[in-house]
């Protein structure tokens, strides 16, 4: 569990400074509105889920995950391998766009299960994915 957290810490920060990523919702970070009570109540570490907004469109969050290589496109969450969901195209396709955004989800949404990978392979893939929808 320990690794799963300390990648989850590690690449949310990492995203948090990359040009692409527009915010990061993770607890762990110093930015989130919930750090304060996370540091009081979560004694082991801020969890291994996090979610993240690209600047762009639905499409550019779509070829993101259809780019990445290690990543796995599934919607569980607590695996061994790094996951990664779109909510607005899977778990929350149901619901209106009104419906989504009043739920807090966005269509440049991404939702992020990490993994025990070595932080660096997990980071690199997450690169060459924005990479390749840079171009």
């Amino acid at each position: 569990m320990q690794r799963h957290v300390d990648n989850a810490l590690a690449l949310a920060t990492w995203l948090e400074n990359h040009e692409a990523v527009k915010k990061v919702s993770y607890p762990g970070l110093e930015s989130s509105p919930y750090h304060a009570n996370a540091k009081k109540y979560l004694q082991n570490g801020f969890g291994a889920v996090l979610s993240f907004e690209l600047h762009g469109e639905k499409e550019q969050a779509i070829a993101l995950v259809d780019n990445l290589k290690l990543v796995s496109h599934l919607a569980n969450v607590g695996d061994a391998k790094t996951l990664i969901i779109q909510p607005a195209a899977t778990t929350h396709q149901q619901l209106s766009d009104e419906e989504q955004l009043s739920a807090g989800v966005t269509p440049n949404q991404l939702r992020v299960s990490v993994g025990i990978e070595h932080i660096d392979d997990i980071k690199a893939d997450f690169e060459q994915a924005f990479a390749s929808i840079k171009s």
